[in-house]
């Protein structure tokens, strides 16, 4: 006799909200497919899948995202757990959300155009199925407070930016703008980018220097107690 067998099964899925940016554009994009099994047939939907019998939802999320963007290695974090009885008219589906940061120019465009993947900007997201628009709020919500208070954004950026371009990621993640000289002291501050020699001359006869993210002096700093906070007006 099989334990619980008394009771309902349901179905368990999660779904991956990806967020890249577009350094040029300088929006905050959202990658999304165009569903292609009913319900819901053809319309723009996030990316997500059921969870295998024998994997943890982490695993099932991190084998979804390696499938749609060939990316190994990603900042993911678990957003909220979706379970009302009507939200899939399809079936009895129970969905955890992940939200994941990825760098644009580092996903494998051919396996996104082999499933028919689409970078959307936030701005002028199309209509969602189901529940996805509210999973995105939410999402968005959760990347605004962590980057406060944790130096995620810089999974969004090259390797090597200008302060300029920071500037401009965090303003796209906020949807506002935000005072450069408070900006620009608040993050030099901290000691945890180091200034190269080089400069980007694309943007500006001039130049601006490329900073680097030091992680390394980030998390030895975090060991003895340092706090980021990038919260600003």
């Amino acid at each position: 006799m099989k334990l619980y067998s008394k009771y309902t099964r349901y179905l368990v899925a999660v779904d991956c909200i990806i967020f890249g940016y577009d350094i040029l554009e300088k929006e905050i994009k959202l990658l999304l497919i165009k569903r292609s099994f009913d319900p819901a047939k053809g319309r723009w939907s996030l990316e997500g899948g059921f969870v295998d019998e024998n994997e943890s939802i982490d695993q099932a999320a991190c084998r979804i995202l390696r499938k749609l963007t060939g990316l190994e290695s990603i900042y993911m974090k678990q957003s909220y757990t979706y379970g009302e009885t009507d939200r899939d008219s399809g079936a009895r589906v129970i969905s955890t959300v992940y939200f994941a940061l990825i760098a644009i120019r580092d996903i494998n465009q051919e396996l996104t155009q082999q499933n028919g993947a689409h970078w959307r900007s936030i701005a002028r997201l199309p209509d969602l199925i189901f529940d996805h628009p509210a999973m995105v709020k939410r999402a968005l919500a959760d990347l605004k407070n962590q980057i406060k208070v944790k130096p995620v954004g810089f999974e969004l950026l090259p390797e090597k930016f200008t302060l300029v371009q920071l500037q401009d990621l965090y303003e796209a993640i906020y949807q506002r703008k935000v005072d450069k000289r408070n900006f620009r002291k608040k993050i030099l501050s901290m000691g945890i980018l180091e200034k190269l020699d080089e400069k980007e001359r694309e943007t500006s006869k001039k130049g601006a220097y490329y900073y680097k993210f030091e992680k390394d002096k980030y998390e030895e700093l975090k060991k003895n107690g340092f706090y980021f906070n990038l919260d600003v007006n």
